[in-house]
């Protein structure tokens, strides 16, 4: 087992990534705590062994840095909640801009700033961010405030890795494509026409489908792992040839 001995926290795990993510880094041995806002959501985690669920809002400091306080050190974070708004600069609100940079952004600060002490003590940690491939990496049409905070995300990301790179903390951002979760249903369900929505999604994938959460997962596993002990400050693309 690659995890062996490592304690993980996951963020966002009550579905999609998140949820597969945790799934895998338990099932490599890790001890994982897997949160989510939702507290209903986390039932699904009953009798799996290697997990802790428990509820955590991200959005609110002080109940990350309480949180912080009463787990083991960690090993592993994997900042995986986030907010998708669609449209273009001009459908964009204050309000839109203000609460995907508070989700998207300010929450995996608030994490790392939360999990760095006990990482630095240990002389060791891997911090895994999502961002997505509609980023700094590519613009995507109708996601002005998603990729301009998911850009933020990496730029977070690298900032990290070379501020405690000497000091045996790693930084790195996972981008991926269009993934087939709940959260991509509720958005193409939200359409007049769900059925051509998801055909949209479908056709800007080369691939010609849609990522599973369990294809986004091993990455999880490789960066929290000593495999990628080398490896940090990047931004792995997972996209299905989007950016090829």
């Amino acid at each position: 087992m690659r995890l062996q001995g490592k304690t993980a926290l996951v963020t966002a795990a009550g579905q999609g990534i998140g949820h597969a993510s945790a799934l895998s880094l338990a099932s490599e041995g890790a001890q994982v705590w897997a949160t989510d806002v939702n507290e209903k959501l986390l039932e699904r985690f009953a009798g799996i062994a290697n997990i802790h669920a428990a509820k955590l809002d991200v959005l609110d400091k002080d109940a990350i840095d309480a949180f912080v306080k009463g787990v083991p050190a960690l090993d592993v974070l994997f900042n995986c909640a986030g907010v998708v708004h669609n449209g273009a600069a001009l459908q964009a609100s204050d309000d839109d801009l203000d609460f995907a940079f508070h989700l998207n952004v300010r929450a995996q600060f608030r994490m790392i700033k939360a999990v760095l002490p006990g990482m630095l003590a240990k002389g060791q940690g891997s911090i895994i961010n999502m961002a997505s491939v509609c980023s700094s990496i590519k613009g995507l049409p109708n996601r002005c405030v998603y990729g301009t905070t998911k850009a933020a995300v990496i730029g977070l990301t690298k900032s990290i890795a070379a501020d405690y790179v000497a000091q045996g903390i790693r930084c790195n951002a996972v981008c991926p494509g269009t993934v087939d979760t709940p959260s991509l249903s509720d958005r193409i369900n939200a359409n007049a026409d769900p059925v051509e929505a998801r055909k949209a999604f479908i056709a800007r994938q080369p691939m010609g489908r849609l990522a599973q959460a369990e294809e986004i997962a091993p990455l999880i596993v490789f960066l929290a792992s000593d495999e990628s002990q080398f490896v940090t400050g990047q931004a792995y693309s997972v996209d299905g040839g989007i950016t090829i």
